[in-house]
């Protein structure tokens, strides 16, 4: 159909996706950064790195409403380490697994006798839940 200006055109054509995933966010045409997903069984929202594909209850945000985000009063907002600049474990990180390997590879036996029938009290220790512990920071 032909108007007095000319043929109608579409300011996309249709065959064309743009390869930039946009803000979820309405009237925000800026790139996505980030993805928030909501566990609704934990009352909790995780705002994370941008999600490989988009998906349909997820809601992608730009950096401006992704430093904005807020929750709805009782629910809490994890937000996960950005995957652009990967975290590198310390070497008390690494010192850690390593005792907690050691730990779960020791047989049943043998930590039976080294604790004498029973867990000796560490002064370090300051809870524990299943193989792991809490330990008190050496400077206090």
């Amino acid at each position: 159909m032909e108007s007095r200006r000319g043929p109608l055109k579409s300011a996309v054509p249709s065959n064309v996706v743009s390869p930039v995933r946009r803000c979820s966010r309405t009237a925000c045409g800026r790139p996505a950064v980030a993805t928030l997903t909501y566990v609704y069984a934990d009352s909790t929202a995780v705002l994370g790195p941008l999600a490989t594909y988009a998906e349909p209850h997820c809601y992608d945000l730009c950096a401006e409403h992704s430093e904005r985000l807020t929750a709805p009063r009782g629910w809490e907002v994890v937000r996960l380490l950005d995957g652009s600049a990967p975290a590198r474990p310390s070497g008390d990180d690494l010192e850690a697994l390593a005792n907690a390997v050691r730990e779960a590879a020791r047989p049943q036996e043998r930590a039976a006798e080294a604790g004498g029938g029973a867990r000796t009290a560490d002064p370090m220790e300051v809870a524990r839940r299943g193989h792991l512990r809490v330990l008190r920071s050496p400077d206090n």
